[in-house]
């Protein structure tokens, strides 16, 4: 598919200098700063060196208090407490968060996390009616009940008090609950809105700690579930949320939790060592380990199983056991991997066979046998193969469910929005959604939710785009800039790895393609014939024809490292290629 090269407009050359000089960095890497809104000494000096002293007062968030002042009620008055969460990485790890902080001081507590298949997305009247059999008192709910009016109601009825805890946009309503904590609501004034569902457990563990009077030193421990919510959840790496990526990766690396390191040895990561000086595992863990490797695994049990297995993994203590518990969460893994590749492979087929599908402004595809745990995963496959926003949707217990993804600039919650006459429900982000229908209204929102994405989404936004942060000669990428780049890290949403462009490049007669799909490269500039990178185009095999005969190139890529035989080089990982006769 063809992609659009966006060059970034360069900085204010004014601060690019001063900034340089002041840091004694490239220009390159002090434009790469600024146009992340870092402008000077003071901001490049937080921005590269973290602090957790920079955090925000917790009770700066709309109804903090009373979350707090609710939880400090139940626990002098010895009632016995659910934390309540979603199936997902963001909602395991911050049940196991939130239910690990309790427990260090109080012992009346159960965890819940509700059965994709029998009771969806969000708090569940099933849910409460567990809480009301085992004389639960108080839910804490994480990453959900934004929305569940009724639900909150209903539990009380029963005696049940809600303390809200989620980070997803709120609806007309709040539910009648003790606390709803979520910085997106239109009241709340906190400096930061797009803390994970996790991180808001973070903020929740922090103000109690604040008015109590404890060490926050001891909620570090809690920071590597942070960052691997961060990660999977794919909230920006900016403000707080760099700050606790920052160090929960740090805590990942030297300090891992059980649970955390037996997924990654069935990752094959391995730990080499107690050392406070670097990385216990072979290799350093970042973001996209957290993305890839440990979010999909965590994922896997709700999708397969049950949540529940996730948070027992995530709070278990001892290695024999987690390694028991990592296996099975593996092999559900192994199977999910199974399950999407085949339904992707159906839904690619429809649309293919489909002339009316092909070509749709957007993708609403039906099939009530396909898995509901692994649709999320198949509409993020379709976004990427057609570019277009994708709605899968398969059915349970006699209700369509479905997943939404979207492409770049456009808001598939808007268009969702605009489609609720059709609805029961729906939630969820400006990319991702979910919902659920009646099958009698199908056809319906199917027509009515392509007429909206029709009538809304530019010609330019269903044209995948590459946004390049700056030009590069390639005998500008020595080892200082790469220290130096590295330190951008942890990437992400709003901190992506820089993407450079380089023009009329040659390969140096090593072009072969390698397993049948990918480009290795070696690549230089007739105007700098001393130096040359190796580089590798991943699924860009086809262009292996004009690069072998001797047509130059532009490329866009990201710097990386590459290990060897214990040897490591600078490597390109060209992301796009595009070839010309000179």
């Amino acid at each position: 598919m063809e992609k659009r090269w966006v060059v970034k407009d360069l900085a204010n050359e004014e601060i690019t200098k001063k900034l340089s000089e002041s840091l004694n960095i490239d220009k390159v890497q002090a434009n790469l700063l600024v146009q992340r809104g870092v402008k000077t000494f003071v901001e490049a000096k937080d921005f590269f060196r973290p602090s957790l002293d920079s955090l925000h007062d917790p009770f700066l968030i709309k109804d903090m208090d009373k979350a707090v002042e609710r939880i400090d009620q139940a626990v002098k008055a010895g009632e016995r407490i659910m934390v309540y969460g979603d199936y997902d990485v963001d909602g395991t790890t911050a049940v196991a968060l939130t239910y690990a902080f309790l427990r260090d001081f109080y012992d009346k507590i159960d965890f819940y996390i509700p059965d994709r298949y029998k009771e969806g997305y969000g708090i569940s009247l099933e849910g409460i009616d567990v809480a009301e059999k085992n004389n639960i008192k108080l839910i804490i709910a994480l990453d959900c009940g934004i929305k569940a009016i009724k639900q909150v109601n209903y539990a009380a009825e029963k005696g049940i008090d809600f303390i809200i805890c989620d980070h997803h946009r709120p609806g007309d309503d709040l539910p009648n609950a003790v606390a709803v904590v979520d910085p997106k609501r239109e009241d709340c004034t906190y400096p930061f809105k797009e803390l994970s569902g996790c991180g808001l457990g973070f903020k929740l563990a922090q103000a109690y700690y604040q008015k109590k009077r404890l060490p926050f030193e001891d909620l570090t421990k809690f920071l590597d579930l942070v960052a691997v919510s961060i990660a999977a959840d794919i909230v920006p790496i900016t403000g707080e949320n760099r700050i606790l990526a920052f160090y929960g990766l740090e805590r990942l690396n030297l300090h891992p939790r059980a649970g955390f390191e037996s997924i990654l040895f069935y990752s094959n990561i391995i730990r080499k060592g107690q050392t406070c000086e670097k990385s216990v595992f072979t290799r350093e863990i970042n973001i996209g380990d957290a993305v890839f490797l440990i979010g999909p695994r965590i994922n896997a049990a709700g999708r397969i199983e049950s949540g529940n297995a996730a948070v027992e993994l995530l709070l278990c203590e001892r290695m024999g056991e987690t390694h028991l518990l990592s296996q099975n969460i593996n092999n559900n893994n192994t199977e999910r991997r199974s399950l999407d590749t085949e339904i992707t492979r159906q839904a690619l087929e429809m649309i293919d066979t489909n002339p009316v599908l092909q070509n749709s402004k957007s993708t609403v595809l039906y099939n009530s046998e396909w898995h509901k745990g692994v649709i999320g995963i198949v509409a993020s496959r379709l976004t990427e193969h057609y570019y277009r926003p994708t709605v899968i949707l398969t059915e349970s217990n006699g209700v369509i469910t479905g997943s939404a993804r979207s492409v770049k600039d456009f808001d598939v919650y808007d268009a969702i929005d605009a489609c609720s006459d059709y609805l029961d429900h729906f939630g969820g982000h400006k990319y991702a959604a979910g919902l659920s229908l009646k099958p009698e209204n199908l056809e319906a929102f199917q027509k009515a939710f392509e007429e909206t994405v029709a009538s809304t989404i530019t010609d330019k936004m269903l044209i995948p785009e590459i946004e390049i942060d700056a030009e590069l000669k390639l005998s500008q990428i020595t080892p200082k800039f790469f220290r130096i780049l590295r330190q951008f890290a942890p990437h992400g949403p709003g901190n992506m790895s820089p993407v450079f462009l380089t023009r009329g490049v040659i390969d140096k007669n090593t072009a072969r393609v390698v397993g049948q799909k990918h480009l290795k490269v070696t690549v230089s500039h007739p105007d700098e014939p001393g130096v040359s990178f190796s580089g590798i185009a991943f699924q860009q095999g086809h262009h292996y024809d004009a690069v072998v005969w001797g047509k130059y190139f532009d490329i866009v890529y990201q710097i990386e490292e590459n290990e060897w035989n214990g040897t490591r080089n600078l490597q390109l990982n060209i992301k796009d290629i595009k070839t010309y006769l000179k």
